[in-house]
């Protein structure tokens, strides 16, 4: 038996509109056409992608909208909240529904680090941006960003990693940046 607190069918409301804090409508009812396919699964482009310094590839928030926009049109998609957030001593934490065409098409939890609570706006936002990024991974859209292999070789051509000195705590430590960018504050190149 199902749980009630899982929807198979619109959760109604008024005017007739689906509740999407509930709803899983349209959830794997068809494919995307193939023109949206393939321009979700297209191959990432490497100038695209950035390395933060401990090594981790991302692809900034703004190109996974473009990518929505593309292949479902500008308001064709859209990310729902689907809990209130959660504010931890240190985290925030939201789970997200990204619709696409009036279907479900993918759900997520976004969290975001703060450090004071005069940051707790900036991770909610951050927080959004983090369930975004994980409901694409559903669609293909940067798959190559959790490949091992694609990582080593984007390293390999277009990253390099650089012994550095905090300006500030004078601290000693290597990072990556790209092969096309330089050491920037808070550090300089030892």
């Amino acid at each position: 038996m199902l749980s009630p607190d899982l929807v198979l069918e619109p959760a109604n409301v008024p005017n007739g509109h689906v509740d999407w804090t509930r709803s899983y409508h349209g959830l794997s009812a068809e494919p995307f056409s193939k023109e949206a396919a393939a321009i979700l699964l297209a191959p990432v482009e490497p100038d695209d992608v950035e390395i933060k310094p401990d090594g981790i590839v991302y692809l900034p928030e703004i190109k996974y909208r473009r990518i929505l926009n593309k292949a479902f049109g500008p308001g064709g998609w859209g990310l729902v909240p689907r809990s209130e957030s959660i504010v931890t001593g240190k985290t925030v934490t939201r789970e997200y529904a990204l619709v696409a065409h009036g279907r479900l098409v993918s759900v997520s939890r976004g969290e975001q680090d703060y450090f004071s609570p005069d940051g707790i706006p900036t991770a909610t936002e951050g927080c959004k941006s983090n369930a975004m990024m994980r409901c694409c991974k559903d669609l293909g859209v940067a798959s190559e960003l959790w490949d091992p292999r694609w990582i080593r070789k984007f390293k390999a051509n277009y990253a390099k990693d650089v012994f550095v000195e905090h300006m500030v705590s004078k601290k000693k430590s290597k990072i990556w940046i790209r092969k096309d960018d330089e050491v920037m504050y808070p550090w300089k190149k030892t």
